[in-house]
């Protein structure tokens, strides 16, 4: 189950993605003021996550269809939730280390491999496009920002507020541009340092990116990691920059300057990623 203490990468699509009951769907989600905001989102998440495994559920339940969603004057994008696929993760993430009779009287065996089926169906690209299987359109990270996120972004398209009720900070972009720069930092890495391990999480990543609309908006939320952050340590923060500057280093083969970016890139969220073991 994700941590309140955790990074969002989210896809919004366009009406035009979805079929016509889940456009209708979605209009009059948004015109009965139902959709939920980002501030509040991972709580009501994590609250439904929790209850359809507490209720001794020996299938995954069916669970209400539930959205962010931004608005312009000529446009209305969804972010749907897939909680069917969360509550799957968090039955097998329950299992884990766990002994086998613990397990099952907790998830039943008949849950855990619907789980199982639900959890590789999504994680099959291909079936997700050919077979229509629900996509996820948001990415969980706990305790910190995956650094491949911060490749989708530029400086320019941050969005900071330090308001104490709505503190936020946030990045948005056309997912094109989004895997422009994915395919862009896939070639030098490639060329680079070949197939290692932020290589594949890239490729991964620019994967994921061509299951969505060509009109889709993807967002970095830093979500309740604002909450372990001071102000000028949000306004200060370069990582996207960092990232950059790291890849044009690879990109001109001084690996000098890119290894002094990725460091500092590196020390920086490993310092928010020990606050984990703090009391």
């Amino acid at each position: 189950m994700p941590s309140l203490f955790a990074s969002y990468l989210r896809v919004y699509e366009p009406l035009t993605a979805f079929d016509r009951d889940r456009q209708s769907y979605w209009r009059r989600y948004v015109s009965e003021g139902r959709a939920i905001a980002p501030l509040e989102g991972p709580v009501r998440q994590r609250t439904a996550v929790i209850e359809a495994l507490g209720a001794g559920w020996t299938r995954l339940p069916d669970l209400p269809d539930e959205a962010y969603v931004l608005e312009s004057d000529d446009a209305l994008l969804v972010c749907p939730w897939n909680l069917r696929i969360r509550v799957a993760e968090a039955a097998l993430s329950a299992r884990d280390g766990v002994p086998s009779v613990l397990a099952d009287a907790f998830v039943p065996p008949v849950l855990a491999g619907q789980a199982k089926a639900v959890v590789e169906d999504w994680r099959s690209g291909a079936r997700v496009l050919e077979h229509g299987v629900p996509r996820v359109h948001e990415q969980i990270a706990t305790w910190g920002v995956p650094l491949r996120w911060f490749v989708l972004f530029e400086a320019g398209e941050r969005h900071l507020v330090t308001d104490p009720q709505r503190r936020a900070l946030r990045y948005r972009t056309e997912i094109s541009k989004a895997r422009r720069r994915a395919s862009r930092a896939l070639s030098v890495l490639r060329k680079s340092i070949g197939e290692a391990p932020i290589t594949e999480a890239v490729e991964e990543a620019a994967r994921w990116l061509e299951e969505f609309h060509p009109r889709s908006v993807v967002e970095l939320d830093y979500g309740g990691l604002v909450q372990l952050l001071p102000d000028e340590t949000l306004e200060a923060d370069d990582s996207t920059e960092l990232v950059a500057t790291g890849l044009a280093g690879l990109g001109r083969g001084e690996a000098e300057e890119a290894s002094a970016a990725y460091d500092k890139l590196v020390a920086r969220w490993r310092a928010v990623q020990l606050l984990e073991r703090c009391n």
